[in-house]
């Protein structure tokens, strides 16, 4: 079950969470109120595809979006997509709106927008079940780079 090799892989880590289970929700707004953190605290994990076979995850805080530009700047790649919904649970054994770094079925490399900060929280594997953690710890645990890679939606 996604939700369970996702909090398994927390515990691996070694960093201190909370999981917070709130059934799905409708808006940023929303997701927030039921996690009891603000917006921006709110991190998305989105897949990118760099090159065939090569993907990557993006954590973005809410209210931000992916600046393409300045991520393929970062990489050093001309052409980056986002795979559709069937690649995106192969490649990671989450479906959308569940997807997360902690225990992905591959450990992809992790960019973690340099906005993150404080306490966050980020999606556990499934639908409505999200672990606030501390942004340095989830840097740490991840192998994270921090970058400059979004920009206000």
């Amino acid at each position: 079950m996604s939700e369970e090799r996702a909090v398994a892989a927390l515990e691996q880590s070694g960093i201190s969470f909370t999981v917070t289970r709130h059934g799905r929700v409708s808006s940023l707004a929303e997701a927030a109120a039921a996690r009891g953190v603000a917006p921006s605290a709110i991190i998305k994990t989105l897949v990118v595809r760099r090159g065939e076979g090569d993907y990557l995850f993006v954590l973005v805080p809410g209210g931000r979006t992916i600046s393409w530009p300045k991520l393929r700047a970062l990489l050093g790649v001309n052409r980056m997509s986002m795979p559709d919904a069937a690649t995106a649970k192969d490649v990671t054994g989450y479906e959308r709106g569940t997807i997360t770094p902690f225990g992905a079925t591959t450990a992809w490399p992790v960019i973690m927008d340099e906005t993150i900060s404080g306490t966050v929280s980020i999606g556990a594997g499934a639908h409505g079940v999200a672990a606030t953690v501390d942004a340095d710890d989830v840097v740490t645990a991840l192998g994270a780079q921090v970058a400059d890679v979004t920009e206000p939606e």
